[in-house]
């Protein structure tokens, strides 16, 4: 039975990078037969400028007939203070995790051997480093309500955000950490800010009665702040960290740079069933949009997270994975991961050398 996938490029440089994952799916599909049918959707600013709208209803459509989405990035200048916030790229990602139920953002933040000179930590600190996080997606501050600006009877205009999160919503997100943990290293740490923030409290009442169903998972509880130092002081004593919306969107971005660049970080928001949408951590960089520099491996990544969490094709991630650490052997990099010795290539040749090394294989 055939598998949809739907492709959309997005903003800034999402075009280039798609189109290498999308060579690496392609090559993939034909060596290991997966029958994957691939469909074409917008999403972001340039689906704004086609059609209105950064979440039009034709994408809308072929989203929620999809099995997985593979996106690429998001936003850009010129939509920047000249759109309504409904209407910005940004606000059409938040309608698609809202639209689809996108709960459950997955970061891995791996270290690979070939890149640890890459890090801005010393390489001692970072060299096997194997984390992931598990960040709620479609809860918390960002989508709290009541939201907005008002002015006070002074006259004073004051801005407002409600961080809310329900029982069930906690639940949910636990499990799946809990489960990640189950195999992995059985550690479970949850970040939180119970000591100023009630619903934070909420939060660790739910993670504790959660853990009781996982007696072989460790749970640990750490303040956001200290959450922060940690990963830059000792990152190698995580294993699973789960953390609210606000939280995650802030440590998977400071732990992408454990790994020696962000352009090395993929990224899959799944809902309860096996839909997910994959996307790099990175964002647009409309600074260097068009030039042929941008690093595609976060994005060749998340298709293979694509593969192993909505196809069922663990076996073709592995490969697509291996293929990746080849290249890297090889000494190939983009500008980002640049050192001294190595290659450094253009974002179409690394997508390239990710195909040869996967058909390489026997």
């Amino acid at each position: 039975m055939s598998k949809n996938v739907l492709i959309m490029e997005g903003d800034g440089i999402g075009p280039e990078i798609i189109a290498e994952a999308r060579k690496v799916l392609e090559a993939v599909n034909d060596k290991d037969g997966l029958g994957l049918d691939f469909v074409e959707g917008m999403l972001g600013g340039r689906a704004y400028d086609k059609h209105g709208h950064p979440y039009p209803e034709e994408t809308r459509e072929k989203a929620r007939a999809a099995d997985a989405i593979l996106f690429g990035s998001v936003g850009g200048p010129q939509w920047d203070g000249k759109t309504e916030r409904h209407l910005r790229p940004e606000a059409g990602l938040l309608d698609i995790r809202s639209d689809l139920d996108l709960f459950a953002n997955l970061r891995p933040a791996i270290t690979f051997e070939q890149l640890a000179d890459a890090s801005p930590l010393k390489p001692e600190l970072v060299a096997g480093l194997d984390i992931l996080i598990v960040r709620e997606l479609t809860g918390g501050i960002y989508f709290g309500g009541p939201r907005g600006v008002r002015t006070l009877e002074n006259g004073e205009r004051q801005g407002f955000n409600t961080d809310v999160y329900s029982e069930s919503e906690i639940r949910r997100i636990g499990k799946v950490a809990f489960d990640a943990a189950q195999k992995r290293g059985k550690k479970v740490c949850s970040v939180d800010k119970a000591n100023v923030m009630e619903v934070s409290v909420l939060w660790r009442e739910i993670m504790e009665e959660v853990a009781k169903d996982y007696p072989d998972v460790e749970l640990s509880h750490m303040y956001v702040d200290n959450a922060a130092m940690q990963l830059v002081v000792n990152p190698k004593q995580f294993d699973v960290m789960v953390t609210g919306n606000l939280f995650g969107d802030i440590l998977s971005d400071e732990a992408s740079m454990l790994t020696g660049s962000i352009g090395m970080l993929p990224s899959a928001s799944l809902n309860e069933g096996s839909q997910g949408f994959y996307e790099p951590s990175h964002g647009s960089a409309p600074d260097i949009a068009g030039q042929g520099v941008a690093n595609p491996l976060a994005t060749i990544m998340s298709a293979a997270m694509l593969l192993r969490y909505s196809i069922g094709a663990g076996e073709s991630a592995n490969r697509v994975e291996a293929a990746v650490s080849q290249v890297l052997d090889q000494g190939l990099r983009t500008g980002d991961i640049m050192s001294e010795g190595m290659t450094q290539v253009s974002t179409a040749e690394m997508g390239d050398a990710v195909v040869k090394a996967l058909l390489a294989e026997s």
